[in-house]
């Protein structure tokens, strides 16, 4: 895209300083960054896009993008084995939770929280989405990984057809440089605490404390059909835990809904 530049973040990850690439356009700064680790760039490495044309979410789902929100993807090098990656959204959704939290004053009623596995909540509206990609690392060792990130700052997309939330009115609106750089140090603050995997316990706890409560009623879109039944926080590897049916369900996949008090499904 157009009006690329690029720039440094400070904090180390592996005693490197995330690099930062601005476009003014492009079709998708996950895309970008993964060619880029890809060719050999050194890493870790932002690619930020003021406005994203073909952004992505999870299931192929498309984001919708425009400018003054954040459309941003972190690329990284990991020495952790490659079934490891999924923990990689549920780190990334901690450092956006936080980054949120460092640059707006949210208003007290705005209840901020993730939603199980890669959402950003304000109430029961959508404000964030992460989609983490990863490969295989050339030299056979480890992966590379690309966490991208969504977030409505200025404005939320009213036709999803399920609730969605912006800070714009939750709170007075951050700049998106600001926003990425809180992201890029909370983000490195996280990958050092996840430990290339070894220490996936620590993010659980952290994970589980800026969810909902325990006992949350929900509802889930399956493989195998809806599930109802209430949110038990997650297992040892990260999988959602779902009481249903007399009995403690792990699921690796699948939408979650939020039910609200009236007993009726919200859209996720």
């Amino acid at each position: 895209g157009p009006g690329g530049r690029a720039g440094a973040l400070g904090g180390p990850l592996s005693s490197a300083v995330p690099r930062l690439i601005i476009l003014g356009e492009t079709v998708s700064t996950n895309a970008d960054a993964m060619r880029l680790a890809k060719s050999g760039e050194a890493l870790p490495l932002w690619v930020m896009a003021r406005t994203q044309t073909g952004g992505r979410g999870r299931s192929g789902r498309s984001w919708v993008s425009v400018e003054g929100n954040l459309h941003a993807s972190f690329a990284f090098s990991c020495r952790a084995p490659l079934p490891k990656a999924p923990e990689i959204a549920l780190v990334a959704g901690i450092a956006l939770y936080d980054a949120v939290q460092a640059v707006s004053s949210l208003a007290p009623e705005a209840a901020l929280r993730l939603k199980w596995p890669n959402d950003l909540m304000i109430g029961t509206g959508k404000a964030g989405g992460i989609l983490v990609e990863s490969t295989a690392a050339p030299e056979g060792q480890g992966f590379l990984a690309v966490a991208g990130f969504g977030l409505n700052i200025v404005a939320a997309p009213a036709d999803l057809g399920r609730a969605a939330a912006a800070l714009c009115h939750h709170a007075p609106v951050p700049a998106t440089d600001d926003v990425l750089s809180a992201l890029s140090a909370a983000m490195v603050r996280w990958l050092e605490t996840w430990s290339q995997g070894m220490d996936f316990a620590a993010i659980r706890e952290a994970w589980i404390r800026r969810a909902g409560p325990i006992g949350e009623a929900i509802t889930m879109n399956t493989r195998e059909g809806l599930v109802r039944g209430t949110y038990r926080g997650l297992s040892d590897s990260g999988a959602l835990l779902v009481a249903c049916g007399g009995s403690l369900k792990e699921f690796t996949y699948g939408d979650v809904a939020l039910v609200t008090d009236a007993g009726k499904d919200r859209p996720e």
